[in-house]
């Protein structure tokens, strides 16, 4: 303050500001956490494994994740920080490991020195900061790795937290004080989605225009709590695995679809809980204003209200007992809040105006003063009169002179001693006495102690908060958890969702699935499939389901028009088998779900020529990620597996790959334009065909949407060009070269390529070539180089070999 300052005022950096540490409201989503993250590899080479620190600091999270290297992208993709802290290296310049970790997200990057990363460093930041002589007690062992980029993170935002000014005497530990200690997240404990699968399946963003709206995380969203709506997003991004988990928040969302009245009060309620969570963290950094120490008592009011709710519901035990637990301590939190400041506070303490009257003595002291100033004298006046028997004396005020006591010069012998002269005038003597004098420095200085006492009752109140901040988080935590159960009840009961049943067996039975976000925007125009896949013949769960076994092989080949909805099919299953494991209901008429380990997905065409990779390149890429990880608790879903090269090249591969899929036996849904494919399901127990099914009427065609057993031998691609605008003529120079270049297929002959034996691997797999007898014709075909040959030359070619065998077998 430069009214206090003596000479040349302070200068200091109160704040930095970075992309992950920020903590104001008005510069955060309320709907997604706001992280930052310090990551360190093990090792120098690019298969190295790392470790990473995150931490939310508007809520105090602290987390710790053990990652091999190839899951380290996907890993931060579900985690989504917004800003990453690596080691700096000599030359400033960014890692490759590091830098291609930005190309895929999009994160800031900022390098900090390697000794804050060295473990002696980092232990003994971590060890001051909670003040422990060891860190045995967060499960770190001496050795730990997690240490270096736990400390590292520590440090930087210990650096970032700085005083916000010369009057504030907390320094960064005490503003960090509500940072819990780090916990290592076992990523076994959650169904893995990579950051192909989650923008393939839109859960967060949609692919095209990579917004919120049109997403899975958008179509679900009925959260009534900040709190909530992040949950929402992590629950998943992190569905769980363990069966006994989704039970319980399965039996908890039932509970509240059988009870609408219930489910409503616990909406009304939560909803009158603001972001208690980032509310705390402001306080415990000095960072907080009176709105948010109001919003604060209040939410935090509301917490017997809903333990009330909640008692003698056997759903909600765990969580009655958890919010009477912490009720006792910070339900008198609220009780001194609301008991002490008013009921709309201002915006800031630079004028004051929180507090109520009669909290605080001096506080209403100065208050009076500003008000009822002349009250005060009046009555001293009064006072004076009677004590000195002077009628005429008066008590006045000017801007030159301030207050005085004015008596006539007939009644000066009766002034008393205690009285200083202040003035003389012509009929008149003016004094001061000591009482007044006070009470002019009390009135002149009233608003400013005012603001001051205010000021001081304000930090009192939030570092009485700040010192529940784990309880306060504790009852956010159950908030945003009944909030999001809240949120499955209602969309399960607005959209006609089903419980489903999970089992240990790995197997996946849907009977009228719909996708949950076209559902909603087709609403009964959407067309509902069955989905069957794992399933033995007359087992239990087809059954009880009434679906047939005939397509219950653990890998579906899918052929059938583009547009028809193939897409959107593989997608609805993922989506389905993925909200099962939330403990969420799902969209359909009913639901047998294997517990699945991770789901994998391979769907539409994109490049990255910021990296050098083709849309073919990043195709293979995904797909290697697939086979290489893939188990048979797996799910994966491929969309047009081998179209970004050859024909040839393309149907090699993606025969290789189903085969791979199927001798693996993960569950695996395949749609493909390859029909020559679908001879696997001939020699293959565990391989069946859908085909998606079209109405043909003249020239016409009309998609069905249905789901079908058995293949089909036609994509009807030039139809789809029709109804995209493609000219006529265009249209019917395709039909053309498509009736001359289709080529009949020896059924028999591909038979024997497809049973011809695979060269010897770790996994004995089938061929689809086999060695051809010599032939003039397959002679000629080879000494073909067709980088020399134009489209029209490859043609006449080929039709002059075809006639050249058709005369052979005719003569």
């Amino acid at each position: 303050d430069p009214k206090e300052a003596k000479g040349v005022v302070d200068r200091a950096v109160t704040r930095v500001l970075t992309p992950g540490t920020l903590v104001d409201e008005q510069l955060l989503d309320e709907s997604a956490a706001n992280q930052v993250a310090a990551i360190q590899f093990l090792e120098s080479g690019d298969d190295s494994a790392a470790v990473l620190a995150i931490a939310e600091l508007s809520t105090g999270r602290f987390t710790l994740h053990d990652l091999p290297r190839s899951r380290v992208v996907d890993e931060l993709a579900r985690i989504r920080p917004t800003e990453l802290i690596y080691v700096e290296t000599a030359d400033g310049s960014v890692p490759q490991r590091v830098d291609i970790v930005r190309e895929n997200l999009g994160l800031s990057l900022t390098a900090r020195p390697g000794w804050m990363f060295r473990h002696d460093d980092a232990r003994d930041a971590l060890l001051r900061h909670y003040n422990v002589t060891t860190l045995a007690g967060f499960g770190l062992d001496e050795h730990d790795p997690a240490i270096g980029p736990a400390g590292a993170l520590l440090h930087y935002l210990l650096e970032t937290q700085a005083g916000s000014g010369p009057d504030d005497t907390r320094d960064a530990r005490e503003r960090l004080g509500h940072l819990r200690p780090p916990v290592r997240q076992s990523h076994d404990a959650f169904l893995t989605i990579d950051a192909a699968s989650l923008r393939s399946l839109e859960i967060e963003r949609t692919m095209r225009t990579g917004q919120v709206d049109g997403s899975l995380l958008a179509t679900l969203q009925r959260c009534n709590s900040p709190m909530g709506k992040r949950l929402l997003r992590q629950w998943l991004c992190f569905p769980l695995r363990d069966v006994e988990q989704i039970h319980v928040r399965q039996h908890a969302v039932a509970a509240l679809m059988a009870d609408r009245d219930f489910t409503e009060n616990l909406a009304e309620q939560i909803g009158n809980v603001q972001d208690v969570a980032r509310i705390a963290g402001r306080m415990a950094m000095g960072r907080a204003t009176p709105r948010d120490l109001v919003a604060l008592g209040r939410s935090v009011g509301r917490i017997n209200l809903i333990a009330d709710l909640l008692d003698a519901r056997p759903a909600f035990i765990s969580h009655h007992q958890h919010l009477t637990n912490l009720s006792e301590a910070i339900a008198p939190l609220a009780d001194a809040i609301a008991q002490r400041c008013v009921d709309d506070p201002p915006a800031h303490m630079r004028e004051g105006g929180l507090f109520r009257d009669g909290v605080d003595a001096e506080l209403d002291e100065a208050r009076s003063l500003q008000r009822d100033a002349n009250t005060w004298l009046a009555a001293y006046q009064k006072r004076l009169i009677e004590s000195t028997d002077i009628p005429s004396l008066k008590v006045g005020y000017n801007k030159v002179f301030g207050y005085y006591i004015e008596i006539t010069h007939a009644h000066v012998s009766k002034v008393p001693d205690a009285f200083s002269r202040k003035q003389t005038l012509k009929n008149a003597e003016r004094y001061i006495t000591p009482e007044l004098k006070e009470f002019k420095e009390k009135v002149t200085t009233a608003e400013s102690r005012a603001v001051e006492r205010e000021k001081t009752l304000f930090d009192a109140l939030c570092r009485k908060a700040a010192a529940q901040a784990p309880k306060l988080s504790a009852f956010a935590e159950l908030v945003a958890e009944l909030d999001v159960l809240g949120c499955f009840a209602e969309i399960a009961t607005r959209f006609g969702y089903v419980k489903p049943e999970l089992v240990e067996q790995p197997v996946l039975a849907i009977e009228d699935g719909r996708h949950p976000v076209l559902d909603r925007t087709l609403g009964e125009r959407f067309v509902p499939n069955d989905c069957v896949l794992g399933l033995g013949e007359g087992s239990k769960a087809s059954r009880e389901q009434g679906i047939d076994d005939a397509c219950s092989g653990s890998l579906a080949l899918i052929t059938g028009p583009n547009m028809a909805g193939k897409s959107t099919y593989i997608r609805q299953v993922a989506l389905i088998t993925l909200l099962a494991h939330t403990g969420s209901f799902v969209p359909a008429k009913s639901a047998t779900i294997g517990l699945t380990d991770r789901i994998f997905t391979r769907i539409g065409a994109s490049d990255e020529l910021h990296a050098g990779h083709s849309t073919f390149m990043v195709e293979m890429t995904e797909t290697a990620n697939i086979l290489h990880h893939a188990t048979d608790r797996s799910l994966v879903i491929l969309d047009e597996i081998g179209r970004g090269t050859s024909t040839l090249d393309g149907l090699s591969l993606a025969w290789a790959i189903a085969e791979t899929l199927a001798v693996r036996k993960c569950r695996a849904l395949f749609a493909t334009h390859y029909h020559e494919l679908t001879t696997l399901a001939e020699r293959m127990d565990n391989v069946s065909n859908l085909h998606v099914s079209v109405r043909e009427w003249g020239d016409e065609i009309v998609f069905l949407y249905r789901l079908l057993r058995g293949s089909t031998n036609r994509s009807y691609g030039i139809h789809v060009a029709k109804i995209a605008g493609v000219p006529q003529q265009t249209l019917q120079r395709a039909q053309e070269l498509l009736d001359t270049l289709a080529v009949q297929t020896d059924a028999t002959a591909v038979e024997a390529a497809a049973s011809s034996p695979a060269k010897k691997q770790p996994e004995a797999q089938m061929s689809l070539f086999t060695e051809y007898v010599h032939h003039p014709a397959i002679d000629e075909l080879k000494a073909i180089d067709l980088n020399e040959l134009t489209p029209m030359q490859a043609f006449d070619l080929l039709r002059a070999i075809i006639e050249q065998l058709q005369d052979q077998q005719s003569g």
